[in-house]
């Protein structure tokens, strides 16, 4: 696996190479370019904040009946992360078919096309960053030193995020049903991950299936550090990291084993 790590380093330039093409490419043509990823998460924000904010009663569930623009600042905190997670998962299902021709026609490290999706939104995530603190701003929540953790949280997505990219790309060469199935299975992860409610503010009983959810703590760890400006719980967290390492190690090597067969089925 260190072997195969370091080869990866050795490909840096062409993923740089890869994420910048791809960050052009998505919006080329378009009036607002890259803008678009400033405002695609705050149209997000506004519909999810007047659909369980006022209409649904998320924000009564989640303790933010009297201050339904905190609620917004917290559904943002949480919709970005998500986004960026989401994003990587239904577009690396699909990155090796959409790949095909230039993997058949040249010896290609296969294996940076899935990194090359989940940087890519990585990259979008951080654009989106400054709108979140702008809109902390705005509406006089407190920027405190716990948002130096920031680096700490998205390292441990990527790590995460990468693992299960590997997995669902390789598999969906063999297995085309899996891009109809990841789709509602990531409907159904969004609403067992605290994003549009509280951690606390799920029953006791709920909170053990949540504990599970790697995911909980990956977007936790945002909700702390920068909504509620406090330490995440660090054993929880240190627990998370591992398991993404595990399914970092897990993943790449079901890639591995599987690249020779990719040329075949793409």
């Amino acid at each position: 696996m260190i072997e195969k790590l370091k080869e990866i380093v050795r490909h840096r330039e062409l993923i740089i190479t890869l994420v910048s093409r791809e960050l052009k490419a998505r919006y080329r043509g378009t009036v607002l370019g890259f803008f678009w990823s400033l405002f695609n998460p705050l149209l997000l924000m506004i519909v999810y904040t007047v659909v369980f904010g006022f209409i649904v009663g998320g924000a009564r569930v989640s303790g933010f009946e009297n201050d339904k623009w905190m609620y917004a600042l917290f559904l943002f905190n949480g919709i970005l992360p998500w986004t960026w997670f989401s994003s990587s998962m239904l577009e690396s299902a699909n990155v090796l078919s959409v790949q095909g021709a230039l993997i058949k026609k040249i010896k290609f490290p296969v294996e940076v096309l899935p990194i090359m999706v989940v940087t890519t939104n990585m990259v979008h995530f951080i654009l989106g960053l400054p709108v979140l603190l702008f809109f902390f701003i705005l509406f006089g929540k407190a920027l405190t030193p716990w948002m130096l953790f920031l680096p700490v949280s998205l390292i441990s997505q990527y790590i995460f995020t990468m693992g299960l990219c590997f997995l669902v790309s390789a598999l969906t060469v063999h297995f085309k049903d899996i891009k109809d199935i990841l789709s509602n299975l990531l409907t159904l992860w969004f609403f067992a991950t605290p994003i549009i409610y509280t951690y606390e503010s799920v029953p006791k009983a709920l909170k053990y299936v949540l504990n599970l959810n790697p995911m909980t703590h990956i977007i936790e760890s945002y909700h702390y550090s920068f909504f509620f400006g406090s330490l995440p719980h660090y054993k929880r967290f240190a627990v998370t990291i591992l398991v993404g390492l595990l399914f970092f190690y897990l993943g790449y090597l079901l890639f591995d084993k599987l690249r020779d067969t990719f040329v075949e089925e793409v």
